[in-house]
Order: structure tokens, then sequence, then C-alpha cells
């Protein structure tokens, strides 16, 4: 019975991956206008933002404050395309996307070779509980929870407080520990970290030099703060939502892990347009290739995805408290979770 059914279930497995691969590679190609259009749509009323920002200092600072969200926003969007460029979606040359990528990446002080190494790791790792640690967020199971130390309890605590992880980790993320190589880097990560660096100080200065310091520290530092806050949340509830799932090496899939470990978030148009189409996570997953432009296009086009259960704005707040991986239930679990079924026990 088994050597009959066993190429059967083969076949239509393999039946079912070449089906998902011939749809995605419909939406792989990128359209140079729509690549064109969307740098002007979003730098373009990014410097304008700061000519009004510069102007409504002379006004009121809490007008400059409200110019700097929508800013961030904008910024939110030329990451997004930083981060297309990375994956070889934005243009069809990898020289160009390079170039475009390198610029843009350092208006959000990233260096390119040296954030997209880590970032092409987490897509191949993602979800999978033998290869945590690189390009993704701390995640510890029960089992390693429960066997640390005081000590070591009290730093995972801090480190998964929505304080540490929104509004401080991100800032010094981006502003400070982008700024330096580590040891083991390679030649184009160190050379990223150091064009990045110069680029970051050509623009400081010559806004610097225009505006002087106090009214260009008074427009960058909250416009860069809000933006990387905003961008560490969307990266955190991708992975970090109620129904994931993660599994051990044996059991990793890519298909279902970039569908049912990479979430779908349904947000409010205005939200799903300054985020540049990331909420469509679980199509980015399963096709790095396609540019965020087609993403919902993709989604929407095709029958396989009706199933995938989106995540709403209310629904990824509440990702916020889950801290822990229970692998005996199969889901992500706060720490008073933990102690009811501690308790219980």
């Amino acid at each position: 019975m088994f050597i009959l059914t066993c190429p059967l279930i083969m076949e239509q497995e393999n039946r079912g991956q070449s089906a998902w691969i011939e749809i995605i590679s419909k939406y792989n190609q990128p359209d140079m206008r729509k690549s064109i259009w969307q740098i002007i749509n979003s730098l373009g009323p990014y410097l304008l933002l700061w000519v009004a920002m510069y102007f409504s200092l002379q006004i009121s600072y809490f007008l400059t404050l409200g110019l700097a969200v929508i800013a961030a926003g904008f910024l939110v969007r030329v990451f997004i395309i930083f981060h297309d460029c990375g994956h070889g979606s934005f243009f069809r040359s990898k020289r160009t996307n390079k170039l475009v990528g390198t610029f843009l990446g350092s208006l959000v002080f990233t260096p390119y070779d040296r954030w997209h190494l880590d970032h092409a790791i987490h897509h191949k790792t993602v979800g999978n509980l033998d290869k945590r640690g690189q390009g993704d967020v701390m995640t510890l199971t029960v089992e390693e929870y429960e066997k640390l130390s005081k000590g070591k309890k009290l730093y995972y605590r801090i480190y998964r407080n929505p304080i540490t992880i929104f509004a401080i980790a991100p800032f010094i993320l981006f502003v400070i520990w982008f700024r330096f190589t580590r040891k083991g880097m390679g030649k184009s990560e160190r050379h990223s970290v150091y064009i990045s660096n110069l680029i970051i100080l050509a623009f400081c200065s010559a806004g610097i030099l225009l505006m002087g310091w106090k009214a260009f520290l008074m427009i960058q530092l909250p416009v860069i703060y809000i933006a990387t806050v905003a961008g560490v949340w969307l990266f955190y509830v991708q992975h970090q939502f109620e129904d994931v799932i993660w599994t051990r090496e044996q059991d990793w899939d890519y298909q279902k892990m970039a569908l049912e470990g990479s979430s779908y978030l349904k947000f409010p148009r205005v939200l799903q347009w300054f985020s540049g189409n990331i909420g469509f996570h679980h199509i980015h997953h399963l096709s790095p290739k396609i540019p965020n432009y087609k993403l919902e296009k993709c989604h929407k086009e095709n029958s396989m995805f009706e199933s995938i259960k989106p995540v709403d704005f209310l629904a990824s707040m509440r990702t916020i408290k889950l801290r822990l991986w229970d692998e005996k239930a199969g889901q992500l679990i706060s720490f008073r979770q933990l102690r009811r079924a501690t308790v219980g026990g």
C-alpha cells in the first residue's frame, strides 16, 4: 500500500508546488515606470516636508512635530524601496538596485549590504526554531526560558518589554549600531557601512550648513525616531502574531512558513500606502522578487490566498504581549499565560 500511494502523494505535492511557483512568476518582474514613480512620490514629498518643517520652526514646534509624523511615513516608504532593491525586485539591473538602494538606505541610516545579508538569512530561516538569532527578534521557547538563571530571565524580560523593543532599540539600532562594523563581517558588508556613513555625513553636513545644527537636529531627530519605531513595529508584527506557526528544522516548509509564518496585515488604506504594501508579507515571503507595488495584486487575483486570515490593526497591537513560543501548544504566549500554566500545573 505504501509503495502504491507514496508516488501519488509526491506527485500531488509537486503539482501544488509548481502551482504556486507558476502563480508568483507572473508578478516577479519590476515595472520601470512604476518603480520610478514610487521613488518620486516617496522621496519628493519627503524632501518637500523637510522644507516645510524648517519654516514651521518659526511658527510652532508642535507644527514641526506634526509634519515630522507625516515625513516619517514617507521615510518608511523610502525604506521599503531600499528593501526591494536588496531583493533585486525594484529594478532589473543589479547595479541599479545597489546604487539606488545604497543612497535611499542612507537616508534611513541603514548600510545596504550589511542589512540585506542579514535580511537574506531571515528569509531562509524565518519560523525555524533551530536557526534563530540573525535578522529576527529574539524569541525563546518556554522550555528555554525556564532553564535560564534569574539574571538571564530578567535580561530577556527587559529585551522583550515593549518600551525596549519599540521605544529605545529602534533608534539605537539604526542611528548608532549600524554605524559600526563587527567582527566576522565580509568585505562588502564593511564597505557598505563606510559608504553609508559617508553619505550620512554629507547629508548631515549639508543640512547643518543650510539651516544650522539646532534646526537640523530639531527636524532630523523626531523624523528618524518615528520612522525607525514604525519600521521595527512593522517588522515585529510580521512574524509575531497570534496564529503564527514556528517549527523545528525537520518540519520546516518554505511555502507553509511563508503563508502561515508571515502575517497578512490588513491595515487602513493610508497605512497600507505609507508602509509600501509590506503588510502583504505572506506574499513577500513566498516570493521576495515581487516588487511591493504588485503584492496586493498578487494576493487579490489568486484564490490560493483567500484562506489567509488577516491581522487587523487592533489584532496587531495585541501581539505586543506575546513573548515566548510554547512548543507543546504550538503558539506564542505571554508571561502571564506562562504563570497561569505553572500555577495550574
